[in-house]
């Protein structure tokens, strides 16, 4: 009988990943997505239809608020309800993987500490989990565009696999480097819930980029430190047939979420070695 013998060693690069690692560790990943995914829903009663039921309700709560009270619209024709459904779905998704990934260490905590496995799989389920909800939830957003009359244009279609790739870029390279402070800092734990609500009025989620066009400081800031601002936007865009995507602010975003990915990723990387000792 042929004997294996495995040697664990760190990584001889700053920003290597072991892809054949992963790959060998990849029913691992799959039960640990499927774990999060039933443990999110285990015992209610109304199951996956709360991934429904948040954005829904609150699109309703803020088309009162913010429409009817504060006279924010869509900036074009594009009616509000919808307007907001999309930022609502794209804001939730990231600032739950932001969340998840972030605590996704500590939660996992008796698991580091008695097995080795590649670490990166633990943030990186958070990631790939939230895409369960945001596609359950675009049922809604599919019935409202049929409602509305509302076609999307081919090319936002064809562009939102990128859109979506830059969202879960940043949400994890941002969710890897909390997580990793979030080890040694546990601050931080209570400090993100702060951080996300405030970040979520800076993000065009309930008013179009465009209010901000009499305040191009603020505007470039936020299209330049906050990938999903350039996300959002541009999805209204190609989703729901109302302007043009706008490249240049599309390639801002993939530029800024890449070097988000790549810091958090350094740091996490640089970090590991200690997870297991202090987690």
């Amino acid at each position: 009988m042929s004997q294996y013998e495995f040697t664990i060693a760190p990584p001889k690069r700053w920003l290597a990943i072991n892809w054949q690692e992963l790959w060998r560790y990849r029913d691992l990943f799959l039960v640990l997505a499927w774990r999060d995914i039933s443990v999110r829903y285990k015992q209610t009663a109304l199951g996956i239809v709360w991934a429904i039921f948040q954005p829904f309700v609150t699109m309703i709560v803020f088309t009162f608020i913010f429409n009817r009270m504060a006279n924010i619209s869509s900036g074009d024709n594009t009616p509000y309800p919808i307007f907001l459904y999309v930022g609502l779905l794209l804001w939730q998704y990231y600032s739950s993987t932001l969340t998840n990934a972030s605590n996704s260490m500590i939660n996992n905590s008796a698991l580091i500490q008695k097995i080795y496995f590649p670490r990166l799989i633990v943030p990186a389920t958070a990631a790939t989990t939230g895409l369960i909800d945001l596609a359950i939830a675009a049922v809604i957003l599919i019935g409202m565009m049929i409602y509305y009359g509302i076609m999307p244009h081919l090319i936002g279609v064809l562009l939102l696999p990128v859109m979506l790739a830059i969202a879960v870029l940043s949400a994890l390279g941002m969710g890897l480097l909390l997580a990793s402070l979030n080890i040694k800092y546990r601050d931080v734990r209570f400090a993100l819930p702060f951080f996300i609500q405030i970040l979520m009025y800076v993000t065009p989620v309930i008013y179009p980029v465009k209010m901000l066009d009499n305040y191009p400081f603020v505007k470039n800031l936020m299209l330049w430190m906050n990938p999903i601002s350039g996300v959002i936007s541009n999805a209204r865009a190609g989703l729901l047939g109302q302007g043009s995507i706008d490249f240049g602010i599309l390639g801002i975003a993939l530029l800024m979420s890449i070097v988000y990915f790549v810091a958090g990723l350094y740091y996490f990387r640089s970090t590991e070695r200690y997870f297991a000792d202090i987690v």
